[in-house]
């Protein structure tokens, strides 16, 4: 059946039976790429695909944008198409549904490819955290700002507070907006990004300060909340928290003279340790302006580790993973070509499946917040 993406016209139930999910499922992953790739000359220009650097080559392969998180919401704010399909994780989708214009439609081929930082944060153990701050009367004086790895009722609470998102490409921008305005940030969901950020802009880490959601009161006093300049949220990335300090010390070791790069949700004690820390659009660009014959450890998820290695190994440029037992993001791996195929190829036959849509009473705020992240750069 050959039919425009917007004509959402009634299906017959033997078709409908072989769009389900389970039917791709059951197929390898090399026979979704004609499949794939038909249903997207069909959808044309009605459709933008857009994939982290994180996802499978399987998948990415096909993206028409590929970036960080930062990268793909400016897309997401900037595209005409109708349909978004974006392969990364609900926290993205979540995004792109903020920033998207009326009548556009996200999709993420996979409902549970989550994230496990976004996790470690919910809004009503974020709510309580502010009603302490209140109840200390340190509220007013207090800048909420959130990861983009953390919930649309997350962002929404920090629009509404007078806080932003921020991601590792604009995380120290991102201080210095909100020390302009209040004398201590409460950092959400990252601890380690927190920490990074505000260590490289002068701030001693004793006075940044750990708020433990299961604790009481977050595991602060009155005082040590009066002392802080920054309350990092205990929260991490189970990908970049694997990495440690030995990590370094091996590589080093074994390659004499070799680059550690790391991505800022590592440990502060392995960042310490490494050359140069920076998001994956920075990480990337490190290795592309190195000279031929570097060599680099890199401190990120596997799968991009992998991809620059093939793709600067003929210019000379050697690379590998900072740990050698492979960090991979389990949630992000969940978007496979059956899932991508699948959410086409519904398209194809007018149906919308795994919508990713944001209550407006969320949205609002959200795209408050999500706005400030994109005017500060």
């Amino acid at each position: 059946m050959n039919l425009v993406a917007d004509d959402l016209t009634a299906t017959s139930p033997e078709v409908a039976a072989s769009c389900s999910l389970e039917n791709y499922l059951a197929l390898p992953d090399h026979t979704m790429d004609e499949r794939i790739s038909a249903a997207r000359k069909q959808l044309g220009a009605t459709t933008i695909l857009l994939g982290h650097h994180y996802q499978r080559d399987e998948v990415i392969r096909f993206a028409d944008y590929t970036g960080d998180s930062y990268k793909l919401s400016k897309v997401a704010a900037e595209t005409d198409a109708k349909y978004i399909v974006f392969c990364g994780v609900h926290f993205m989708a979540e995004s792109a549904d903020v920033l998207g214009h009326d009548g556009q439609q996200v999709i993420l081929p996979d409902l549970n490819a989550g994230c496990s930082m976004a996790d470690m944060a919910e809004i009503s153990q974020v709510e309580d955290c502010w009603e302490v701050l209140e109840r200390f009367g340190r509220a007013a004086e207090t800048i909420p700002i959130t990861y983009m790895n953390s919930t649309a009722a997350i962002k929404a609470f920090c629009g509404e507070h007078g806080g932003l998102v921020c991601t590792s490409s604009n995380a120290g921008k991102a201080y210095e907006w909100a020390f302009a305005r209040g004398k201590r940030i409460l950092f959400l969901p990252d601890q380690h990004l927190g920490r990074n950020t505000g260590f490289a802009r002068g701030i001693p880490l004793e006075q940044m300060t750990v708020w433990d959601p299961w604790g009481l009161q977050g595991g602060q006093t009155k005082q040590s909340i009066a002392d802080s300049r920054v309350l990092l949220w205990k929260g991490h990335c189970s990908v970049h928290q694997r990495f440690l300090p030995s990590h370094v010390d091996q590589v080093r070791a074994k390659y004499p003279g070799i680059q550690v790069i790391v991505h800022p949700e590592c440990r502060w004690e392995v960042c310490q340790k490494a050359d140069a820390l920076g998001s994956t659009e920075r990480l990337i660009a490190l290795v592309e302006n190195a000279p031929s014959g570097t060599m680099f450890a890199i401190g990120t998820e596997i799968h991009l580790v992998n991809r620059l290695a093939k793709r600067f190994a003929t210019e000379g440029k050697k690379i590998i993973t900072l740990d050698d037992t492979g960090c991979l993001c389990t949630t992000m791996y969940r978007i496979s070509p059956q899932h991508l195929a699948w959410a086409l190829e519904n398209l194809v036959e007018g149906r919308v499946v795994n919508r990713i849509q944001v209550r407006p009473s969320v949205k609002h705020w959200a795209r408050v917040a999500l706005d400030r992240m994109l005017e500060i750069g």
